[in-house]
């Protein structure tokens, strides 16, 4: 018996007019979503939305400035597996937010950990930005962001938060200096929409960043304070002292490797002979292939640093309160600090 020939022919028809219905819903459903986000807008007298140019997000300094960010937070977070691609796609939930600032602060956020809904990912941003504007108000920074800024996304938002934290903590990376976007910045003023181009300097000279660091610093200074911070404000005349008395310490040990130091802040601040110094002090051999022998980055610096400082506390030590970055810029204090707990715990090893 030959086959119904209908019969594939009424099934095709059928497919095409479900395929037809389909994509005429999701027109539909598409210009409705758009009609609603644009009358919420349009309602709202006095309400304010900014724009990025078309232009500026092209911006080749922009993008490396992104990328710059990017990189630093997935090196800040690789132990909680976590990999940021897209500033705006993966930050303006505050997850990613949440455990940066934890990681960098060194504090958990009294937060749920997976938010769906859109009330809770901005529960979670406001004590996000509650806990990063509590850092940043002693310094009188100029917060341009907000949770309705960054949860709706907001590239220059989001970038202007990175850029406080990545100078209030110091963060190893160079920024590109001179980047600015234009914004179209679009408010409802008597009930006429009123469009105005805005150019937000993102960063300027490795200069004046430095100067926002030292005012930091500065701040920092009224923080927890030990004994040697008393030993350097209160005896100055002494310093010389100490530096000959860790000198002595150190090249004691050193020595044996037929090393010798004469300027402690600079021959420490690669973290070589730091890492050589735990393993004279402490009795065994560090292999080579855990840190860098000559380390010629900064990233490499810090590493051998911060891998010195985990040597510490394998030994006993507490956790040092500097950061590796301060021992890697030549910061004379830092470095003393660093040596100075050292020779109290050491000071009678042979």
């Amino acid at each position: 018996m030959a086959a119904n020939p209908t019969k594939p022919s009424g099934q095709t028809g059928k497919m095409k007019k479900d395929e037809s219905l389909l994509g005429k819903l999701g027109g539909t459903l598409v210009r409705k979503k758009k009609l609603k986000e644009g009358n919420a807008f349009q309602d709202i007298e006095n309400a304010e939305r900014t724009i990025l140019d078309p232009t500026s997000r092209e911006d080749l300094n922009f993008k490396d400035l992104q990328k710059v960010l990017i990189d630093w937070i997935n090196s800040e977070l690789e132990e909680d597996r976590i990999i940021v691609k897209d500033l705006e796609e993966d930050l303006y939930d505050g997850q990613v937010l949440q455990k940066l600032i934890e990681k960098l602060s060194g504090h958990k956020l009294n937060v749920a950990e997976v938010t769906q809904s859109e009330i809770g990912q901005k529960q979670k941003l406001q004590t996000v930005l509650e806990a990063v504007n509590g850092v940043l108000r002693p310094l009188d920074w100029n917060t341009e962001w907000s949770v309705d800024s960054i949860h709706s996304k907001n590239l220059v938002s989001i970038v202007y938060l990175l850029l406080a934290l990545a100078i209030y903590y110091a963060a190893p990376i160079r920024l590109p200096e001179h980047v600015s976007v234009k914004v179209i910045v679009v408010k409802k003023k008597e009930g006429i929409l009123q469009t105005a181009h805005v150019t937000k300097h993102l960063t300027s000279t490795t200069t004046d960043l430095g100067k926002m660091v030292k005012n930091y610093l500065f701040c920092l200074s009224f923080a927890e304070r030990d004994a040697f911070d008393t030993l350097l404000d209160h005896a100055p005349d002494k310093l010389n002292v100490v530096k000959t008395s860790l000198i002595t310490f150190v090249n004691k040990h050193l020595n044996k490797l037929n090393l010798e130091v004469t300027e402690l802040e600079s021959q420490f601040a690669d973290g070589v002979y730091l890492v050589l110094l735990m393993g004279l002090l402490e009795n065994y051999f560090v292999p080579l292939y855990n840190f860098y022998l000559t380390p010629e980055s900064f990233e490499q610096k810090v590493h051998n640093v911060s891998f010195a400082f985990e040597l510490m506390q394998d030994g006993g030590l507490q956790k040092p309160k500097v950061r590796p970055e301060d021992v890697v810029n030549l910061n004379l204090k830092s470095t003393l600090r660093v040596l100075y707990n050292l020779f109290t715990n050491y000071k009678n090893s042979e």
